[in-house]
């Protein structure tokens, strides 16, 4: 049995434990409220976006764009959004678990990672990464997502990929994220779905070079989308990891202050009854 020793300084270690575990809930909450918000703000301007696109398709279908290509797929690019820390409970696995059945075993999938969790995983395993990037996992800005569009963009159009799929991870609420993939390029079914546009748009100077200029800020706009849904589900699920670690810290504290009065009243008992036994043996 430990000694009461040993157990206070397991207690003290516990509790210095949980306080970071705390500090980290309570900064993953307040960060969480911002990504939330951000991700909700962009919102409108994703579904206003796809309207317009939606309109314009349909009377650009003489337009050609290299971002609208249909070609025999050859090589496919997958852009994974990614942690860049840990402590977040399965988010990072979770995610890797949606992507693995798309390249395992894959020759012709290629990869550009965003965080380090993504790229340390898959260049352990020998997986082709093309490009690597990280260091705004929790805090996104459009220039990234600016960025991230303008490569895939060339990679498309230059034929070097011909199918490029995103992979994120939705957020619903801080106790509840979803990966998932959609298809990124070639840019198809835009105005091809039930939903039909309610506004009707006079284009100047043509429907095909709205077309050219909207396609490329449509691709900026899901990936930037992409990117805050994926902030505000790492930091709901590091704000649930810690605070389950917290509580499991605050569990794991009572048990050992039982065990820790256990012995030493079993201590004290025994330091009495040899005062006692050495009282009855002097008489």
């Amino acid at each position: 049995m430990a000694s009461a020793r040993d157990i206070r300084r397991r207690i003290k270690s516990v509790k210095n434990i949980q306080q970071i575990t705390k500090a980290m809930k309570m900064v993953a909450a307040a960060r969480l409220r911002r990504a939330q918000e951000r991700a909700i703000a962009s919102r409108p301007y994703t579904d206003k976006i796809r309207e317009v696109l939606a309109s314009v398709a349909p009377n650009a279908k003489e337009a050609s764009h290299p971002l609208l290509e249909v070609r025999e797929v050859r090589q496919t690019g997958y852009l994974v959004l990614s942690a860049d820390k840990g402590l977040a409970g399965a988010y990072s696995s979770n995610l890797i678990k949606e992507v693995l059945p798309h390249v395992r075993g894959n020759n012709s999938a290629r990869l550009i990672t965003v965080g380090r969790k993504a790229r340390d995983y898959f260049k352990r395993r020998g997986y082709t990464i093309d490009h690597e990037f990280f260091g705004f996992s929790e805090k996104p800005s459009y220039q990234d997502a600016v960025d991230l569009a303008k490569l895939l963009a060339e990679k498309f159009a230059s034929g070097e990929y011909d199918e490029i799929y995103l992979t994120y991870t939705h957020f619903y609420s801080p106790i509840n994220q979803n990966p998932t993939t959609v298809k990124l390029l070639p840019v198809a079914g835009i105005g091809d779905g039930e939903e039909t546009p309610q506004t009707e748009y006079i284009f100047e100077p043509s429907a095909g070079e709205v077309l050219g200029l909207l396609l490329p800020r449509y691709l900026e706009t899901v990936i930037y989308g992409a990117l805050l849904q994926s902030a505000a589900s790492e930091l709901g699920a590091r704000m649930t990891a810690m605070g389950s670690a917290t509580d499991n810290a605050q569990e794991l504290i009572s048990k050992l202050t039982l065990n820790y009065n256990k012995v030493r009243q079993a201590s004290i008992t025994s330091e009495i009854s040899e005062i006692v036994g050495g009282a009855e043996a002097l008489k």
